[in-house]
């Protein structure tokens, strides 16, 4: 066993959960891997926000090891992926940099990971080309149009001044990204260390996320798509403020349940790794409709999208998650909006009013 490596006894440390079935006991601490199947080491990165952890991994690739998502670009993130290249990986080199999408918490150090080992970075086409578009506004003034969507959302001016200073801190969290990389697509067939993983995309938390599902044994990477114990960010962002993000988000969790085996092995970047898969799935789903009744019956009466946090959070939102809170509101509201389950009017002030129209909606 390599210095780090620690392995864990499934059957001492399994427990059930809410109908899913956890096999492996803690997580792993820095410079620390458990491996959750044949070449497939977990591993964990601290993060300083609520989400306090990612979950990235590697899968042993003839004399390396093939890299999956990198957590922030942070000092202390490079000190654990330090620790981790010596000791549980053995010292060997990365042969490619494989992230399932482009938030910061997944891309963050993967320019740094592929000019350290000269390796090629593995994405969807859409993540790619997003990521490289949000890095492009770091340091640029932020856009009234980013302004008006955030006052059609009912924030206030100290609100929107927040915004404008605010603006571009993407880019701050990811190091320098490769200037290509090589596409995955939906249905593609990895071949990583003499074995096949096929590409499962998603579409909804981000534009085309990839899952990575090894049908020999029976493991998926799911990524921030399917994750144990909470929903996924579901969001509208004012570069397409007309999109149906939840609807797209619904549907690939539908179709990924005629997709997986009900025995696969989940190893989610959040959370633990999990079976149970079809169970999750259908928990997401109800409780994505079950919000959408309850904002129903809020919007019975007039109201902005921020005066419907209340219906969709179970507990109060802060400045610091204002944006996310106000990107999901929208969200369930356009998924209304598209079905003519609920309708807009913006006032003289530029402020977006949503009101129920009353199709669909249970007595």
């Amino acid at each position: 066993m390599a210095d780090g490596l620690a392995l864990t006894d499934p059957e001492s440390a399994a427990r059930e959960e809410r109908g899913l079935s956890f096999p492996f006991g803690p997580p792993p601490g820095p410079g620390e891997a458990i491996e959750v199947g044949a070449g497939v080491l977990w591993m964990r990165l601290a993060m300083p926000i609520a989400l306090n952890h990612i979950n990235v991994y590697a899968i042993r690739d003839g004399d390396g090891w093939a890299l999956v998502d990198t957590g922030l670009n942070l000092p202390g993130s490079r000190d654990e992926w330090n620790l981790l290249l010596a000791g549980p990986l053995g010292g060997a080199t990365v042969t490619r940099v494989i992230c399932t999408h482009m938030h910061p918490d997944h891309i963050g150090l993967s320019g740094w990971l592929c000019e350290r080992f000269s390796a090629p970075l593995v994405m969807t086409r859409l993540e790619y080309v997003t990521a490289r578009m949000l890095i492009a506004d770091t340091g640029r003034q932020a856009p009234e149009t980013g302004a008006d969507f955030y006052r059609a959302a009912g924030w206030d001016s100290v609100q929107l001044e927040g915004y404008r200073t605010g603006y571009g801190q993407f880019g701050k969290m990811v190091s320098p990204m490769p200037a290509g990389f090589v596409r995955m697509r939906e249905g593609d067939r990895l071949s990583i260390g003499g074995q096949e993983w096929q590409v499962v995309v998603g579409e909804g938390h981000s534009p085309e996320h990839a899952c990575l599902w090894r049908r020999g044994d029976g493991i998926v990477l799911g990524g921030d798509q399917i994750l144990p114990k909470i929903s996924s960010n579901v969001s509208i962002w004012p570069t397409e403020p007309h999109a149906d993000p939840l609807g797209d988000w619904l549907e690939s969790l539908g179709r990924m349940k005629t997709v997986f085996p009900g025995d696969v092995l989940v190893l989610p970047s959040h959370g633990e790794p999990f079976r149970g898969v079809r169970t999750r799935l259908d928990a997401l789903i109800r409780g994505h409709h079950t919000a959408l009744k309850r904002l129903e019956r809020a919007l019975r009466t007039p109201a902005r999208a921020v005066d419907v946090f209340p219906a969709l959070f179970a507990r109060p939102v802060g400045d610091g998650v204002r944006g996310m809170a106000t990107g999901e509101s929208l969200a369930h509201l356009n998924y209304l909006l598209h079905r003519g389950r609920a309708a807009r009017t913006r006032d003289a002030d530029g402020v977006d009013w949503w009101i129920a129209t009353g199709q669909g909606m249970a007595a």
